[in-house]
């Protein structure tokens, strides 16, 4: 098993794209900043750095790396450097958090074969992995907890179209 790290904006709604294509288990949880164990109401008011990042455990052998970074930009807006769609601040911006040098590479090809096709710079953040910090257990699999609300997150967010 592998795991990959993404922030991708909220994390509620980047969740349940991955367990169609094979991922293992998704946890909703901060990654990138300087506080331990921070909550989600200091993550969301921006005061320790971490973006809204979800931690993908998979097997290589049935989707690969680049194939999840196919996923992940097909359910982002990499233009977007303010946040996604109305989730705006820093905690909401996008980052790829790699692992090792085959991951960074993948990500950094993945993302300017982007760029040359659109003619726009991505806002995507490519870093070295430093931390992960599960998110409280209400934010895990919230599409399953909460359907309904799930639903009208997707849609008065801009990220499903009616």
């Amino acid at each position: 098993m592998k795991t990959a790290y993404f922030a991708g904006g909220c994390f509620w709604c980047v969740t349940p794209i991955y367990k169609l294509y094979g991922v293992s288990s998704v946890t909703c949880g901060y990654a990138g900043g300087d506080e331990d164990n921070p909550t989600y109401e200091q993550v969301k008011a921006q005061k320790t750095g971490h973006r809204e990042t979800i931690r993908l455990e998979y097997d290589p052998d049935r989707v690969s790396y680049g194939r999840l970074l196919d996923i992940y930009l097909a359910n982002v807006d990499p233009f977007d450097g303010e946040g996604q769609f109305i989730d705006k601040g820093f905690s909401y911006t996008l980052a790829i958090f790699y692992t090792d040098d085959t991951e960074r590479e993948t990500a950094a090809e993945k993302i300017l074969r982007l760029e040359k096709e659109t003619g726009k710079e991505a806002k995507i953040a490519l870093l070295p992995y430093k931390n992960f910090f599960e998110a409280e257990e209400y934010h895990q699999d919230y599409y399953l907890k909460n359907p309904e609300a799930f639903e009208e997150e997707l849609v008065s967010s801009g990220r499903k179209k009616v």
